[in-house]
């Protein structure tokens, strides 16, 4: 590839902006899960990126669009086991300050540990948090508002032009995240904050920038692409943002995700509007560099002054280059060496955690794995089901709804889709320890109870159906799983059974969007063997995530809660294994696909399924290749 610098005049700034995303407190290249080391992850490769595109350019900054604290073992240990050494920066922080970084703004998942956390931690860095829309008070506008951080950072950089003489250059870094946030960790953030859509703050910011001097303008959004036109609160709002005037670079992020692509493959990525070829979001360079450390965004921008002596951006050119790449039989092969001086920043912190997650819990008879979770009653997602229901138990007997019957929506948090192959929950038999039960249960989520009736069971199911493709009769190796749909939407409600009917229409879509309300997918749903009618009532064991309305589920809503606690779902099984001690895991029969002679989908999995095949029951399956991604393709007789 051509240098990017040999198009620039004399005058001209090569100005380089490198960026990460979600990292999800991957500083490691570290599976803590199963033991063994990530060759697509950890940030201590993307240094390796980081370090190369720097000796390449004369002037780069390097910035970090959020949710970098939450998302492993160590990023849990930090925050939740009260073990850390006092005063000891979070690991994400004192590596992040060992790579000179700029500038971050923090994402969703950044708040999962409360305010407080937050700005304890943000204190160590050596470089400014911004954000914008999430501010402690909205006053008048924007401009008006009490922030919790920031709003924005004017970084002031000496530079050099391309004939070598030297200039001083204003960056303003603005910081945006989704107005959702408030309404995904509610228990920390309701009454606390207040939240402003992304679009309108950045409508009166990005000027007002430019007014107090900035000469480029840097946002960092965590928002994925999204659709074009403006909603007042758009979760995903690049596509509106983009257009924004002002705005020099857009750094995108929460979806996990890369853009551009050379396939045109980002999801949701395509479109009027859209170039993969140049990265460029109506006419804004524009990067989104993947999650946990898998890519390093680069943007280049060719900085010229303009007839009134101001810098304007003449040509430009993005990249998200990625840390692995996966070989002709799918198998992910580093691109990239750990750096060094990043592993031994934070290998103390590596040794505690370690320490931490293998202390011991009790014992199963035989392994658990989300393998088949999508395809097939899962005895891993019965346990988290039978942990919660215990508590509840316990909890309710001396209330009014000690007589109803207590089920429990429990969903798999990890099966491949943008994680890969690599990316599913496995618990070997024997000692279960504090890692394994982290790998069942991914969130710092806390128990939830609601009283709902029979109806609004029946939504919350055709809501998790929504997971699977319409399939036509007949059909011959039609794909089951809708890729836009997340596995952490398909709750499965333990305590019932009930059938799928594949060739029906979904009723929601993969964002919860109410489209086909008279669709059935699920029948024959029945309680105790007797069918559930409207009008029934049970207690529905779920999670604070859930209750607080994400996922749009039918009958999640604060008037049907009955029972909060801070006991997180995770400690509760944690909690069920040690007081049980040895566990001989249990298939249920819970649901199933609704028959279909003569017809056939594919499922696709990770190719270490194949050991737990036998434990597979209530369908037909056969396995058939291994796809280029990586996964094992099987095929299942409805």
């Amino acid at each position: 590839m051509e240098p990017f610098a040999s198009r620039l005049g004399e005058g001209q700034i090569h100005l380089r902006i490198l960026a990460t995303t979600d990292l999800h407190a991957h500083v490691l290249p570290h599976d803590y899960y199963l033991e063994r080391p990530l060759a697509t992850a950890g940030l201590a490769r993307t240094a390796a990126l980081i370090e190369a595109a720097r000796a390449e350019a004369a002037n780069t900054v390097l910035f970090d669009n959020g949710d970098f604290l939450q998302g492993n073992p160590m990023g849990d240990f930090y925050a939740l086991a009260g073990e850390a050494p006092e005063g000891a920066a979070h690991p994400m922080i004192t590596a992040m300050n060992l790579l000179g970084y700029d500038a971050v703004t923090p994402g969703n998942h950044d708040f999962n540990y409360g305010l407080t956390f937050l700005s304890q931690t943000l204190a160590r860095a050596a470089f400014p948090a911004v954000s914008a829309n999430l501010v402690l008070k909205q006053g008048e506008t924007p401009l008006e508002d009490t922030a919790f951080l920031p709003p924005y950072a004017l970084l002031k950089r000496h530079v050099t032009t391309a004939a070598g003489q030297p200039e001083t250059l204003t960056i303003g870094v603005l910081g945006l995240l989704p107005p959702q946030t408030v309404q995904w960790d509610h228990d920390q953030l309701a009454g606390r904050v207040e939240i402003r859509d992304i679009t309108e703050t950045a409508q009166i910011w990005v000027p007002e920038l430019r007014r107090r001097g900035a000469d480029v303008v840097v946002v960092l959004a965590h928002t994925g692409i999204g659709q074009a036109e403006h909603i007042p609160g758009q979760e995903n709002a690049a596509l509106p943002l983009a257009r924004v005037p002002g705005i020099d670079a857009l750094v995108l992020g929460h979806c996990h995700h890369a853009f551009p692509t050379p396939d045109d493959a980002t999801p949701g990525a395509g479109g009027p509007g859209v170039a993969h070829a140049t990265g460029l979001i109506f006419g804004t360079p524009s990067v989104m560099p993947g999650f946990w450390g898998s890519h390093l965004g680069v943007i280049d921008l060719a900085l010229a002054r303009d007839a009134e002596g101001r810098w304007q951006v003449g040509h430009s050119r993005v990249e998200a280059r990625a840390v692995s790449r996966r070989d002709e039989n799918g198998t992910a092969q580093p691109l990239t060496e750990p750096v060094a001086a990043v592993m031994a920043s934070v290998a103390e912190a590596h040794g505690r955690t370690l320490t931490y997650i293998r202390r011991p819990v009790g014992r199963i008879t035989r392994p658990l794995s989300s393998y088949f979770a999508l395809a097939a009653n899962d005895p891993a997602l019965h346990l988290i089901a039978e942990a919660q229901r215990r508590h509840l138990q316990v909890a309710l007997a001396d209330t009014d709804h000690a007589a109803l019957p207590i089920l429990a929506a429990v969903a798999p948090f990890k099966c491949g889709g943008r994680g890969g192959p690599e990316h599913y929950t496995h618990i070997p038999a024997g000692n279960v320890a504090l890692r394994n039960i982290a790998d069942l249960y991914l969130f710092p989520n806390t128990i939830r109870a609601l009283c709902l009736t029979g109806a609004e069971i029946a939504g919350w199911l055709e809501r998790a159906a929504g997971v699977f493709h319409r399939i036509t009769p007949g059909a011959q190796d039609a794909l089951l799983i809708d890729p836009d749909f997340p596995c952490y939407n398909f709750d499965v409600i333990d305590g019932l059974t009930y059938a799928i009917d594949l060739t029906q229409p979904a009723r929601f879509t993969p964002a919860g969007q109410l489209v086909a309300p008279d669709a059935r997918r699920i029948t024959d749903l029945r309680c105790n063997g007797r069918l559930v009618t409207p009008g029934d009532r049970f207690i529905l064991a779920s999670n604070s995530y859930r209750v607080s309305g994400v996922g749009r589920f039918p009958g999640a809503a604060a008037e049907n809660v009955i029972y909060t606690s801070r006991h997180a779902n995770r400690d509760l099984v944690t909690q069920y294994l040690s007081d049980v001690g040895t566990l001989d895991p249990v298939t249920p029969d819970t649901w199933r696909f609704a028959r279909e002679p003569g017809t056939s989908v594919l499922y696709e999995t990770s190719p270490e399924a194949v050991g737990y095949l036998p434990q597979v029951s209530g369908i037909e399956i056969t396995p058939l290749d291994l796809a280029p991604t990586g996964f094992q393709r099987y095929r299942i007789q409805l």
